[in-house]
């Protein structure tokens, strides 16, 4: 290899997948006191997917991966290494990318999984893009994966309306001289400090599983919503100001802006930041509610297949994680 030869990554082909049992808020009002009304008020979800009995993330992603490769002209024989970027894998381990390969069929190539909660498809994209760039490797398969409702409490109204179950999945490859796609710029961060805004407490090994934390209900995710919103705001826009400076492109320019599908009114906000008119940003949140590593990638891929994504147009892909992690990548697809 040519240690001083760059490339330029492209995105091949995306895929993605929700399970078929739908949750809307009408269901939600039989089991906690909400309402429709408020639920939409808030966050602008009206339905998320629920796996079903036994199926696992890395069944998900399995499906999303297969019409990934699919709209790639790929078989997962071409697939050089795999990063599945979850908060809530299989089981501890094996790692979800590891039996993900198994199940592809992959041949035996690096696995790893990507702990970055709702940011993590963008790290994972990241961390793809410097493997194709130095020309490690050719196809990566990219997967943000979650399986999120049985950590969630369904007695408690503020986090059991937020959250749902999805896989999507891209190949990201070496482009070749004709294909004009690239990455131009990225930017992540972490703030641990703030880390108790969004928290899983138990299941590591500061907290084992134990019959106390069931009863405690320590094995639900918790967060502080109104903190969380206005870092969510303040540390997305933030991200995307720091690529778009990096790359010296003005937010005229940029064609789409895909954010993490958490809430409508922080994708709002973010893209008031900008002024970026809404009719240019990705939403899907309606329909699936927060799928934490899975929003970005899910609303990706649904934009390609609908036709809204060209090639040629400028991406600005961002998301907000438990962490807190945050990043922004801005892209020509």
């Amino acid at each position: 290899m040519n240690s001083t030869k760059t490339y330029r990554s492209r995105i091949s082909g995306t895929g993605s997948y929700l399970p078929e049992k739908v949750l809307t808020n009408h269901d939600l009002e039989k089991m906690v006191d909400t309402s429709h009304e408020w639920i939409m008020e808030r966050t602008g979800i009206y339905a998320r997917h629920i796996a079903a009995d036994g199926e696992v993330t890395s069944d998900l992603s399995l499906k999303a991966s297969q019409r990934a490769l699919e709209a790639a002209g790929l078989t997962a024989q071409d697939v050089d290494m795999i990063l599945v970027a979850t908060a809530s894998p299989d089981q501890p381990m094996p790692n979800t990318a590891c039996i993900l390969q198994h199940k592809l069929g992959a041949r035996t190539c690096m696995s790893l999984d990507i702990s970055a909660a709702c940011s993590g498809f963008v790290y994972g994209l990241v961390v793809a893009d410097q493997f194709v760039r130095t020309g490690a490797y050719k196809h990566v398969l990219v997967v943000g994966a979650e399986v999120l409702h049985p950590y969630v409490n369904y007695k408690e109204r503020d986090t059991c309306i937020l959250f749902g179950d999805a896989a999507g999945a891209v190949v990201l490859s070496r482009a070749e001289e004709d294909q004009d796609s690239e990455i131009y710029s990225f930017f992540l961060q972490g703030d641990g400090a703030i880390g108790d805004l969004f928290v899983l407490p138990a299941g590591g090994s500061a907290l084992p599983f134990s019959k106390e934390v069931l009863e405690n209900g320590q094995h639900y995710v918790r967060m502080k919503g109104r903190e969380i919103f206005k870092h969510a705001v303040r540390t997305m826009s933030e991200c995307c100001h720091e690529v778009l400076r990096a790359h010296n492109m003005p937010p005229s320019e940029v064609s789409w802006v895909i954010p993490h599908q958490a809430n409508v009114r922080i994708i709002e906000a973010v893209a008031k930041h900008f002024g970026i008119s809404m009719d240019k940003v990705v939403v899907e949140i309606e329909d699936m509610g927060n799928t934490s590593a899975a929003t970005v990638v899910v609303a990706l891929d649904k934009a390609v297949r609908d036709g809204r994504i060209q090639r040629g147009q400028n991406l600005l892909l961002t998301a907000f994680g438990a962490g807190i992690t945050s990043g922004a990548i801005l892209m020509r697809y």
